[in-house]
């Protein structure tokens, strides 16, 4: 229907640009294989059309690339991992980097330690029978009840620091004969070592395993962190376990699992190579070494909230020690250093608008496509045709 008010030369330049001009019914064709076309074109079409709905519904991540200024900053490095063959009281975990900060025993504080047995059942433990740890600290000979001193000094054995230094309990002895440099063995002619529960707690848990787990704050720069046998100590600049109250020829079998390994928090998709590593062997006093490169990263999501944490790489060997030095000792060491560069994932949705423009593409693509299929179908029948009623195809 025309509007009748308006001028009938506007009409005729308006029908003039019309790029769909109609076809009377009466002079279209229909053929089987354009039917055929149709169908496989629609099929086609609603296959593309499903793909870029889901497409447009997932959240893609793109990343980039730039150089880590971060400066000062501490790193959280999740730990939780089993020893099969040491007790809880024969390892000590000790935490150190270049800047020269050292935290020795950090599993008196920030990690926690639980007792299994050998099969990995976890074993309770009455903590007013037992302790667990390798720095059993009683309190000094706190006989106040019985009408005696509480603060009676006893002798360090001429491992003193300063005059009039106190040594009232095993550890404080063998503490200050660590920082003098000597050995104290089994203690036998210590007055405070006859009931030592260090000594006997070794002999306890000697057919234990034990399960660690818990965080660590670290300053980020380069450093390592492990589990060795022995109580540890720093002589001057040199980082030393001692040993000797293990005895002679004894054997330290440090297989383990890593359950998890991280440094920081996680994020969607992240992966941590050493999730779940199995390191199993019978021989003894093997020194397992990781070496991990931490890389910087920041994740960024579609509400533009961020998870600022690392990922890393890891390269793995065990080496088989022979006791000559501290750097040659059975354990587990992880070394890790900071890379130069920052990964920053961001989530990214594609725009409705684009979602739009992409199906109109697919319709109009499809459509035009399908339409010259079926046009050079179409000729192409109708030559053979003609031919074969000239008698002329061969």
């Amino acid at each position: 229907m025309e509007p009748s008010w308006l001028p009938k030369s506007l009409l005729k330049s308006v029908k003039k640009l019309d790029a769909y001009p109609k076809v009377n019914e009466d002079f279209f064709t229909r053929t089987l294989s354009g039917g055929v076309i149709t169908i496989i074109s629609s099929i086609f079409m609603l296959i593309l059309f499903v793909s870029e709905a889901v497409d447009f519904k997932r959240i893609q991540v793109v990343n980039e690339l730039s150089v880590d200024r971060s400066r000062g900053e501490q790193m959280q490095i999740n730990l939780d991992i089993t020893l099969h063959r040491m007790g809880c009281s024969h390892i000590s975990i000790d935490v150190m980097d270049v800047s020269g900060d050292y935290h020795l025993h950090v599993d008196e504080h920030e990690i926690l330690k639980q007792r299994i047995d050998l099969n990995g059942n976890r074993i309770r433990v009455n903590p007013h029978k037992s302790k667990v740890g390798p720095e059993v600290k009683p309190h000094g000979n706190d006989t106040a009840g019985n009408g005696t001193s509480a603060e009676e000094c006893q002798s360090c054995y001429g491992a003193e620091e300063k005059a009039g230094q106190c040594c009232n309990t095993c550890d404080e002895v063998r503490d200050a004969y660590r920082k003098k440099g000597w050995a104290l063995g089994q203690a036998t002619n210590v007055k405070q070592c006859e009931h030592d529960e260090y000594l006997e707690s070794l002999k306890e848990q000697m057919n234990e395993g034990c399960h660690i787990h818990g965080q660590l704050q670290v300053n980020k720069v380069a450093g390592n962190f492990h589990i060795a046998p022995g109580r540890s100590f720093q002589q001057g600049r040199v980082h030393m376990h001692d040993l000797i109250p293990f005895g002679e020829n004894t054997k330290f079998n440090m297989s383990h699992t890593v359950n998890k390994l991280s440094f920081g928090h996680d994020y969607p998709g992240s992966t941590n190579p050493l999730d779940g590593a199995m390191m199993l062997s019978d021989s003894p006093s093997l020194a397992y070494k990781y070496f991990l490169k931490v890389v910087p990263t920041l994740y960024v999501d579609l509400h533009e909230r961020e998870i600022s944490t690392n990922q890393f790489s890891v390269t793995e060997h065990a080496t088989q020690t022979n006791f000559l030095s501290s750097a040659d000792l059975p354990g587990v060491f992880f070394y890790y250093d900071l890379s130069p560069i920052k990964v920053m994932f961001k989530e990214h949705q594609t725009l409705f608008l684009h979602f739009v423009t992409n199906v109109c593409a697919i319709v109009g693509g499809v459509f035009t496509v399908s339409g010259i299929i079926d046009g050079l179908f179409y000729h192409t029948h109708k030559l053979i045709k003609k031919k074969i009623d000239l008698g002329k195809f061969q």
